[in-house]
């Protein structure tokens, strides 16, 4: 009776359970809002959610508008938006809905829309794996969504606004809608060779299913023009099974019939929705997409063919056939159709390799087995686990629906492998896959370890209550025999428990116990650390001084322009910074960067790694010229630990070596062992990043001990990097004349060069050039913010702030010869000389000592050193170019 009963109400248990995870999820990524929330808004995570805020905001004021190009960042160009508006427009239906019409009541509406879709995750992840295996598997995968973490949990968490949980989001949903429709198909009586079995009523479910699946497909596709890699992964799947069934003799139509109304229904969507973007290329919405959804259907009817003409045939002509065809069709594209030969072969070894520039962009990096490891720990183990259960269970017969999961999960694993954002993805697939096996075990198991519970109970499973408590008479033998002796009880072989089998069963619970628990903790330790992150305090502060003290730009920062009549107003101008801080200098100043996190602007001749990189001023200004930049700002990581990034990007085969080159040194006096270390040559301080950052533009001589360094090169050492055979302290002259002197007669292999510290070894390394360093004519510190990043260093250490402000000027003419200095204060109180030696007996200044009423300023008139000649130098002066005499 109780066993009815939980029968009866077992559905609401389930659903129960499901609200539970659901709400643990919720509760995990709401965790950071107490932190990240102010009276200003919410300081969101990272670097892309600043722009997809500023999206939500942009579409808020012109709902249902989108806006897919952007005059608000690249400048002088603007750039074209590649993903779809699908969450951008969640997000701004729910602030509308909910009243949210502020700056700060939009930013905490649109933060809580990740979380809401990854709680969604919760409930899809039950009915896939319900679909795949069963209830308890069902719970069990719902269960370890909701604390799975990695990428997954840290995109949906509160303040991470951006698309991708809901590609994850909607990608599973596909998946899920997907395997309903083979599963609805495949035992259907129906055979596109005979019209008679083609009835509405075989169909009907069929082909919903199959139409519910192409809609799911639509919906990642209005996200993110990424969703074609589940084309690929149906391409894939279709591919292998029509291959299992020819080797099963089990027909395919119900292949053909998913595909077909699949991605007839997706190819009708996307016409519908249009195509913004010109050419083929599949990582932005074009034409090529339904070129590719109509080869995937064309390809499917060709496999079908192909099995029908073979059959009867020995079994592996068919994949020879496919072989044949495919290396046919490879050839013929390569020759006769180099496009679309492009766009089907070249994108998909380009997506799946790496750029040395990709190193740079941490979501683009390559997965390695630590992180990979870091994150999913134990549930890599279960997910293998999974696996192979999936692939025993179909030794026999083939379920089409695994076969589906296990293809998805091997080039969603493959993504992951080659850039590391896809892990996102892949937490579905990790923890449906450990679900199936925790699920196959308890399957497995759970009788021997019930035997084993029964026998600790004192229960017998072959006793019964009844006979316990009358035993039945003995019976009287034939014809006065003796009666048969009461049988004595036994306990049947049947009731031993497999202790093996229980041994298995406690290991699986127990590692799925584990891996669920460690995976919560450190979801809630990431949260609780992310109430701590977002844009810093320094950058912010920066950026609200831009928007307030800086000409505005002319361009309305709501507005949608349409990019075939857009021209940019006479007054505007471009920010240059890293490409890290193009979206913060979007959204928080409203000022227009010259290149965003999207990576554009950064590569070519003026782009921002080459500029910052640039040891020329006359070349780095040209750049700025050309894409007409009035402002720069440097910051203190771009300067260090982020300088290699603008260096790789500047020049991909050399890298950071040019500027600071990594020697082999002994791990200590007399050691044969030697570590590789980093140092700094010249030509780092000659850099645009550090002539700003750590000089102020003014000239700066070398500091009065540098390292005087002997090495052999690698080809002489044997090794892959110089190693160092001598250090020795010297101060910059004597430094310079022994390297001159030892190079001269220096042995084969062996050089000598001058080195700096690296930052990391000593802080204020950066600050001690080993040669002078030319002043800078044309630009001026207009603002930076008060944090020193060496501390509280009292008035004798070095002061360098985090974030500082450069305005481009054309500058003023003084005529003489010599060093030319003014003294200048900041907004900050700091002090210092800028300096200045003259070129062919001319100076050209920056800054203005008279009408001028910005907070940087000179406290003095211009001076001549040595010669008592002064000079005052106005703002228009300045900005007219004008000569002084």
């Amino acid at each position: 009776m109780a066993q009815m009963d939980l029968k009866k109400y077992q559905p609401y248990i389930i659903i129960g359970i499901i609200i539970l995870f659901a709400l643990l999820t919720l509760w995990t990524r709401g965790i950071p809002s107490d932190g990240l929330v102010t009276t200003e808004g919410v300081n969101l995570l990272g670097n892309d959610p600043w722009y997809m805020l500023r999206q939500v905001e942009q579409t808020v004021a012109n709902y249902p508008g989108y806006a897919w190009f952007d005059a608000m960042t690249l400048y002088p160009t603007g750039d074209v938006i590649y993903w779809g508006p699908l969450f951008v427009q969640i997000a701004a239906a729910l602030c509308l809905l909910t009243g949210a019409a502020t700056r700060p009541e939009i930013m905490v509406v649109a933060s809580w829309v990740p979380p809401l879709m990854v709680v969604a995750m919760v409930p899809v992840t039950y009915l896939l794996a319900r679909k795949i295996a069963d209830r308890k598997t069902g719970l069990i995968a719902a269960g370890l969504i909701a604390v799975i973490g990695g990428n997954y949990a840290y995109r949906s968490l509160f303040g991470f606004v951006d698309h991708h949980i809901a590609e994850t989001l909607f990608s599973t949903i596909f998946v899920l809608a997907y395997v309903a429709a083979l599963l609805a198909t495949r035992d259907r009586p129906f055979s596109l060779a005979d019209h008679s079995s083609l009835k509405l009523e075989t169909l009907k479910i069929p082909v919903l299913a199959s139409v519910l699946a192409g809609v799911a497909y639509l919906l990642g596709y209005f996200n993110m023009p990424t969703m074609i890699l589940f084309a690929l992964i149906v391409a894939t799947f279709t591919l292998v099974q029509f291959i299992l069934d020819v080797f099963q003799e089990r027909s395919s139509d119900y292949l053909v019939l998913v595909n077909a109304v699949v991605f007839g229904v997706v190819i009708v969507g996307a016409a519908a929705f249009g195509f913004p973007h010109p050419g083929l290329d599949l990582s932005r919405y074009t034409v090529g997409h339904v070129i590719v959804y109509a080869a995937l259907i064309a390809g499917t009817l060709a496999l079908y063919g192909l099995s029908v003409f073979l059959k009867g045939r020995p079994k592996y002509y068919y994949p020879a056939a496919l072989a044949a065809v495919a290396a046919l069709a490879v050839a013929v594209l390569y020759i006769a159709l180099p496009e679309i030969y492009g766009l089907l072969i070249a994108s998909l070894i380009s997506f799946f390799g790496e750029a040395a520039v990709t190193t740079t962009v941490q979501e683009a990096r390559a997965w390695s087995f630590a992180s990979a490891w870091a994150t999913f720990h134990w549930g890599l183990v279960l997910a293998a686990g999974g696996a192979a259960a999936l692939v025993w269970q179909n030794r026999e017969r083939v379920n089409p629906a695994h076969v589906f999961v296990l293809i998805w999960t091997a080039i969603i694993l493959a993504s992951t492998a080659a850039h590391v954002r896809y892990e996102y993805y892949l937490a579905a697939n990790i923890a449906l896959l450990a679900a199936v096996f925790a699920g196959a075990v308890i399957d497995a198991t759970w009788r021997d370890a019930a035997r084993l519970l029964r026998r600790g109970s004192g229960s017998s499973a072959s006793s019964a209550p009844e006979a316990a408590e009358k035993p039945e008479a003995p019976k009287k033998g034939k014809k006065g025999g003796k009666a048969p002796e009461a049988r004595k009880e036994k306990t049947s072989w049947r009731d031993q428990p497999d202790y093996l089998k229980v041994g298995v069963l406690a290991v699986v619970v127990g590692v799925t116990l584990i891996f669920a628990g460690t995976s919560l903790l450190g979801n809630i330790a990431l949260a609780e650390s992310a109430k701590y992150g977002g844009m810093n305090s320094e950058w912010m502060e920066a950026l609200e001084w831009m928007g307030e003290n800086t000409p505005d730009t002319g361009v309305d920062y709501y507005a949608i322009y349409d990019p075939n009549t857009f021209t940019y107003p006479e007054e505007s101008y471009g920010v240059m910074s890293w490409w890290d801080y193009g979206h913060w200098i979007t959204f928080v100043a409203k000022r227009i960067p010259n290149n965003n996190p999207f990576q554009h602007g950064v590569a070519g001749p003026n782009g921002s790694a080459v500029y910052l990189t640039s040891t020329d001023e006359a070349a780095a200004n040209r750049i700025l010229d050309n894409i007409g930049t009035r402002y720069v700002i440097t910051d203190i990581e771009v300067d260090t630990g982020k300088f290699h990034a603008p260096a790789t990007w500047a020049d991909p085969d050399v890298g950071q070596n040019r500027f600071q080159p990594y020697f082999l040194l002994p791990v200590s006096a007399g050691s044969s062992e030697y570590q590789a270390v980093p140092f700094n040559t010249q030509e780092y301080y000659l850099t645009m990043i550090s002539r700003l950052h750590n000089f102020d533009g003014s000239m700066t001589d070398p500091t009065s001990q540098v390292i005087y360094a002997e090495y052999l090169e690698p080809a002489a050492a044997n090794t892959s990097l110089p190693v160092i055979t001598r250090t020795q302290q010297m101060n910059a002259t004597e430094g310079a004349a022994a390297v001159e002197a030892y190079n001269r007669n220096a042995p084969a292999g062996s050089r000598a060069t001058l080195l700096g510290m690296y930052y990391q070894f000593q802080g204020d390394s950066i600050l001690k050039p080993l040669e002078r360093v030319p002043a800078l004519q044309h630009y001026r510190l207009v603002h930076e913010t008060s944090r020193n990043v060496y501390g509280n260093v009292g008035e004798s250490g070095p002061d360098l702030k985090f974030v500082k402000i450069f305005e481009y000027v054309p500058g003023a003419t003084i005529r003489g010869e010599g060093i030319i200095e003014v003294p200048i204060v900041t907004n900050t109180d700091r002090e210092f000389t800028y300096r200045q030696e003259s070129v062919n007996g001319t100076f050209v200044v920056p800054y203005a000592t008279s009408g001028w009423s910005g907070e940087v300023k000179a406290t003095g008139p211009y001076r001549i050193v040595g010669t008592g000649q002064t000079f005052d130098v106005t703002e228009e002066d300045i900005q007219q170019g004008r000569t002084i005499n």
